[in-house]
């Protein structure tokens, strides 16, 4: 298959969430966010870690904390979609990257 255009993650809004029945969500949570970070993403964040704890979807009902930081994230999602559309209608343009620089420290 041929392209002539890729999708560039640069400068778009993402969010992690992560699902649990106990424990590990924190460090699922932490190595996503380093992703979206080392790619340039903007991370938008809520008032509390993006995480639910349930088995299966029918116990997400029963984690109102996880509901109420899940509808506070779609907020500031929105949000923050609506700056970076005006910024782009204003014609605020995108910063370019510098060129690569490797440092081996094996010396």
């Amino acid at each position: 298959m041929n392209a002539d255009r890729y999708a560039s993650l640069r400068h778009k809004p993402c969010a992690s969430i992560v699902v649990a029945r106990r424990a590990g969500t924190s460090a699922s949570f932490d190595v996503l966010n380093k992703y979206a970070g080392i790619s340039q993403m903007i991370v938008v964040g809520s008032t509390y870690w993006n995480e639910f704890h349930a088995l299966t979807k029918e116990d997400v009902p029963g984690d109102p904390e996880g509901l109420q930081t899940l509808r506070n994230l779609a907020r500031n999602m929105v949000y923050v979609m609506r700056c970076l559309k005006a910024g782009r209608d204003a014609g605020i343009r995108e910063p370019e990257n510098e060129s690569a620089v490797l440092t081996n420290f094996v010396r």
